[in-house]
């Protein structure tokens, strides 16, 4: 926990490598303080197909942030605005990043070392 997972128009990949890309968001979320390093997981969706922003194809970056539930909604904003200031600094084409932090809820989640 946490987990990020990109979304994001293929194009994505040419304007910036894949790997540094998936390196900024995690290195956002170690400099929020709020995370273990070792616990952040950071994943990319590119879309080919099958996506419309404004009404028309145009690249796109989305970031879904889902958080263990503890956080404030201050330190959930300003996670928010870190990582899409990073990710502005290194595509200032794009015209829409975007994120949401969604909290897992304590007494739901469950991974293998839990069972």
């Amino acid at each position: 926990m946490p987990h990020f997972v990109i979304d994001c128009s293929e194009n994505v990949l040419n304007l910036n490598a894949p790997d540094h890309t998936l390196l900024i968001v995690h290195q956002a979320a170690v400099t929020s303080g709020l995370f273990d390093e070792d616990d952040i997981k950071v994943r990319l969706n590119p879309f080919k197909e099958n996506y419309i922003v404004g009404g028309k194809k145009q690249d796109f970056i989305h970031v879904f942030g889902n958080v263990m539930e503890g956080r404030t909604n201050e330190q959930k904003s300003k996670l928010s605005k870190l990582i899409v200031q990073q990710l502005k600094h290194i595509f200032p084409s794009i015209g829409f990043i975007a994120i949401n932090i969604r909290d897992f809820e304590k007494a739901t989640y469950c991974n293998k070392t839990m069972v």
